[in-house]
């Protein structure tokens, strides 16, 4: 007796398949949080998973500014940053990062966690950021995630 197994691969969602999720960041660990994120970007909480596809939904963090860090990260961290010039390794504290861009350390490290190709601008073009409570995404019906 022959069983055929046939590989299901997903037709190319619309636009309109898609949700949209809400994550309050405030008092969350940035690592946790932001793999929360990666995984609802690439669509991996879905059954229809594949990973060389667009299959996520957008995510709009509010409270970015919150986040935190375990341990003595808030002190010892650094964000290292490099010009492709030889000698323009900047390195700026944690601290001083949250101060001028705080939206910065959770948007690199949901980046850092996405696929390095084509794929990840795609994602990121479906994370939506914000060091405030208020957002401009009201009228697509956010649904609110709980990490």
């Amino acid at each position: 007796m022959k069983i055929s197994q046939k590989t299901f691969i997903p037709k190319v969602q619309s636009k309109g398949d898609k949700k949209w999720y809400i994550i309050d960041a405030a008092d969350q660990v940035v690592g946790r949080l932001a793999t929360q994120i990666a995984d609802l970007l690439r669509g991996k909480n879905k059954p229809t998973f594949t990973p060389h596809m667009d299959m996520g939904d957008y995510v709009v963090v509010i409270n970015a500014e919150k986040v935190r860090f375990t341990g003595n990260k808030e002190q010892q961290k650094e964000h290292i940053s490099h010009s492709g010039y030889l000698g323009h390794l900047k390195r700026t504290p944690i601290s001083r990062v949250r101060e001028k861009h705080p939206t910065r350390i959770l948007e690199e490290a949901v980046k850092g966690m996405l696929p390095k190709n084509r794929l990840r601008r795609v994602f990121m073009e479906k994370f939506f950021i914000y060091s405030g409570s208020q957002h401009p995404h009201a009228g697509q019906n956010p649904i609110s995630f709980n990490v």
